[in-house]
């Protein structure tokens, strides 16, 4: 499966405003890059539509997208089928991994965004606050092109910095959640769900995170059934059916290889995994 990176993409569609291969914008000047084939996200994707029409999948769920539509796909995620009406428009905004993490260091709160961006990858927004964010995407964009500034890229991480305090924001309030301090259930959260982003191929065990994170099975259960109202379990299973669905649509990888990759016993046993948690075998669900 193709993997999209700032590198990749910059070389395909070479009119976009770029830091090297930490940022990407495109806009009406440019025109969007069109994807022709599924691909994997190495780069975290930020786009608002102003206009027209966007159909596309994202980790084998299909998405719509019109005018007003705020998109974010994350890092690892896979998109494909992608189709767009001939008069869509908008900007597009592509960060690097290690760029974002940079940005968002000292941000609080992330949780709430990890946890709208993973599950709502689609919402929109109302007039004035895409105005708003057409703004600072604008204005990063000049400070892109101000090629004698010397903290040039320090500037526009700032400056993405506070656009992303300003998607918090919304975020919190399509969600009506009240913003307070970040709590210790919050953290514990967080540290899980990047333990478990980084680690659910080879392993499913609750035990097992909860002893990286040096709390109890029981602590760890509750407090991530608290702050999230799935558990711990839940979660692992939400990104290995993620991305069993996704090698199966995308790949050729055969079954008895895929259980092999996220490291099942066998194949049987993936099969019976499968359809316990989706209602279907691996093997109907790649027919369908």
């Amino acid at each position: 499966m193709r993997e999209l990176n700032i590198d990749f993409i910059k070389g395909k569609y070479p009119n976009g405003f770029s830091i090297e291969n930490d940022l990407l914008l495109y806009d009406s000047t440019t025109g969007l890059p069109t994807l022709t084939e599924t691909s994997r996200m190495k780069c975290l994707l930020l786009a608002i539509c102003t206009g027209g029409e966007v159909e596309y999948t994202v980790d084998t769920v299909i998405r719509k997208v019109s005018s007003n539509d705020v998109l974010i796909v994350s890092e690892g995620q896979v998109i494909g089928d992608y189709k767009m009406s001939a008069d869509a428009k908008g900007v597009c905004l592509l960060l690097s991994y290690d760029f974002f993490q940079e940005i968002v260091s000292n941000v609080k709160e992330l949780t709430t965004l990890f946890l709208f961006a993973r599950r709502h990858p689609v919402f929109h927004a109302e007039d004035n606050l895409v105005s708003e964010l057409l703004n600072y995407i604008q204005a990063v964009k000049l400070k892109i092109l101000d090629l004698q500034h010397e903290f040039r890229r320090e500037l526009v991480a700032t400056m993405l910095k506070v656009l992303i305090y300003d998607m918090c924001n919304v975020i919190y309030r399509v969600q009506q959640v009240e913003k307070t301090g970040k709590s210790r259930g919050e953290t514990i959260f967080s540290d899980f769900i990047r333990l478990v982003e980084k680690e659910y191929r080879s392993e499913r065990r609750v035990s097992w995170y909860a002893e990286q994170l040096y709390i109890s099975p029981k602590y760890l259960s509750e407090t991530i059934k608290h702050i999230s109202k799935r558990t711990p379990s839940e979660w692992i299973d939400y990104y290995v059916m993620m991305e069993i669905r996704v090698l199966l649509r995308n790949s050729k990888m055969s079954i008895k290889q895929i259980a092999e990759e996220l490291h099942f016993p066998n194949q049987s046993f993936l099969g019976k995994y499968f359809k316990d948690r989706y209602g279907k075998s691996p093997s109907q669900f790649r027919r369908s």
